[in-house]
């Protein structure tokens, strides 16, 4: 399936874009419900928890990520606009158990799109960082390898549906 990565460095954007076989109703429900987002957002052999979800516009997602090495990390992400089934947008960081942004980490500004093409869906994802310094920062940090490993499994979960 379709894969492209593409940091813009005059914009500090980094576009993601990724074909799934399946409905655009599928993949905005593994996008958009916890139990589901749980299953792949993060690489395997991680956990996903949620802490808290309140899938609404100025709503927000607030999880925990965890390594089988009991390493744990958290995560929230912000909604800002919710288009059912065409776009969401969202600021999404790093934070800690109580939700306080990690500062030391960039978030970024999100809109994901979800693209009819056949009987495929496109999703496409833009992100939007403060500064050059910031998207280098996510770039050096393998952010790409991440959401290929993300998108596989999420690949697999589809093809299960």
């Amino acid at each position: 399936m379709l894969f492209n990565y593409t940091p813009n460095r005059e914009n500090n954007t980094l576009t993601i874009q990724r074909e799934f076989l399946a409905d655009r109703a599928q993949v905005w429900d593994y996008y958009t419900k916890s139990e589901l987002l749980a299953q792949w957002y993060a690489p395997d052999p991680m956990i996903i928890t949620t802490q808290v979800m309140n899938f609404h516009e100025g709503g927000y997602w607030h999880y925990k990520m965890a390594d089988q090495d009991g390493n744990v990390y958290y995560g929230m992400t912000q909604y800002k606009k919710i288009d059912p089934r065409y776009e969401l947008s969202f600021f999404d960081a790093f934070c800690d158990e109580n939700g306080k942004i990690d500062i030391n980490i960039p978030g970024a500004d999100w809109t994901v799109t979800f693209i009819e093409r056949g009987d495929k869906i496109l999703v496409q994802s833009v992100l939007t960082f403060q500064s050059l310094a910031d998207l280098e920062q996510i770039l050096e940090m393998g952010m790409e390898d991440g959401m290929r490993a993300t998108y596989e499994t999420l690949d697999k979960l589809l093809a299960e549906k």
